[in-house]
């Protein structure tokens, strides 16, 4: 391992992977809490891995539809027929959490498709789209290939198209309310990375917006992808101690003031809570999500666990902005920032260990 500060591209990568996972696993418990005065009722301050309680207090399940994205009704068989099969009694029942029967360190279901991602770059030693849909179609409409109970529209979009007899490459919904939301990046760092091993961020962030083309087609979500790109390529190559300013570039690119709000959110003695919930809504839309994310990046530079402890603790879409917020933060300070209880303690810790060492021998090398 490097002295600090003398991180090499493949320590920030391996940061970046495990970070992804940690970061979901903590926010699990109370993802969707809009209510933080419940989340901290529930749960108090989530420093630890919990498993999520059978109520919860702001779920909307029961109105999400079962066959398509977006709310609607639950005839549909999408949900139950196609993908999550022997799940689909748990959406109509009111206040039932969208992660019930998880355990704590468990991931939730895009970051399960991560791990897919993971094994199907490690299996090929490049990056193929088409290789990814195989495997990801597999994944999702295998019985019992996983322990979580919802998907996100564009899961349920992709599948309804799928069910209709589309080939993968063309199931991709139409652009909704929510397409354009924080999980759509969370599946973008390993193709991002095995991309720099040919290329350079060019190659990356053409790499990155092949792939979230699979399942989003949404112009206003690419040009934050593109961001997340950047920054990541520009983290693993660039000298240490950048993080700050270049997360507050991005979001000043991206139109949140994030220098100035640090500054005064540090002036006047306010909480996080202020700026994620008062200024950002803590919902999973992008235009907000991913500078929330970003602010949380440049508030703690050199605190990946405060950060996340400070992400989950704001409610809202915290699993995806914490995987996105953990993958930034272990980009910048490597693995060595996580605390070891939180990736000792993730449940698919051995099996994750060796997925993430098998990529950064394919792929972490090449970047040195």
């Amino acid at each position: 391992m490097s002295a600090p500060g003398l991180l090499t591209p493949a320590e920030r990568m391996r940061g970046a992977l495990w970070g992804l996972f940690v970061g979901d696993a903590l926010a699990m418990p109370v993802h969707w809490y809009y209510d933080v005065a419940a989340l901290q009722r529930d749960f108090g301050v989530i420093r630890d891995y919990q498993a999520p309680r059978a109520h919860h207090p702001g779920s909307i399940m029961a109105l999400a539809s079962t066959g398509q994205a977006g709310r609607g009704s639950q005839e549909g068989d999408v949900v139950g027929g196609v993908i999550l099969k022997g799940k689909k009694q748990h959406w109509g029942q009111a206040n039932r959490h969208y992660h019930q029967g998880m355990q704590a360190g468990d991931n939730t279901l895009n970051l399960l498709c991560v791990r897919v991602l993971l094994r199907t770059l490690n299996a090929t030693g490049h990056y193929d789209p088409a290789d990814y849909l195989r495997d990801y179609v597999a994944f999702m409409t295998a019985p019992d290939s996983h322990n979580d109970t919802y998907a996100e529209s564009f899961h349920r979009d992709f599948f309804a198209n799928y069910a209709r007899g589309l080939p993968p490459e063309r199931c991709a919904g139409a652009e909704g309310h929510d397409t354009a939301s924080i999980g759509g990046l969370v599946g973008l760092p390993p193709v991002i990375f095995a991309a720099l091993q040919q290329g350079d961020l060019k190659t990356a962030n053409a790499a990155a917006l092949t792939q979230l083309r699979l399942t989003h087609r949404s112009s206003k979500l690419e040009r934050y992808a593109l961001e997340f790109s950047a920054l990541l390529v520009r983290l693993l190559q660039g000298p240490p101690g950048q993080i700050a300013p270049l997360a507050c570039a991005a979001a000043e690119r991206l139109g949140f003031p994030a220098a100035a709000v640090i500054e005064r959110i540090r002036r006047q003695h306010q909480s996080d809570q202020a700026v994620i919930g008062g200024l950002l809504s803590p919902a999973c839309y992008i235009e907000h999500s991913f500078p929330a994310a970003l602010y949380l990046a440049a508030r703690y530079p050199d605190d990946i666990e405060a950060a996340l402890i400070a992400n989950t603790s704001a409610g809202g879409d915290n699993c995806h902005r914490s995987a996105v917020l953990g993958a930034i933060l272990g980009a910048a300070l490597g693995v060595a920032a996580i605390p070891e209880r939180w990736i000792q303690g993730l449940t698919a810790h051995a099996a994750l260990e060796e997925e993430i060492e098998r990529f950064i021998t394919r792929f972490g090398q090449e970047c040195e």
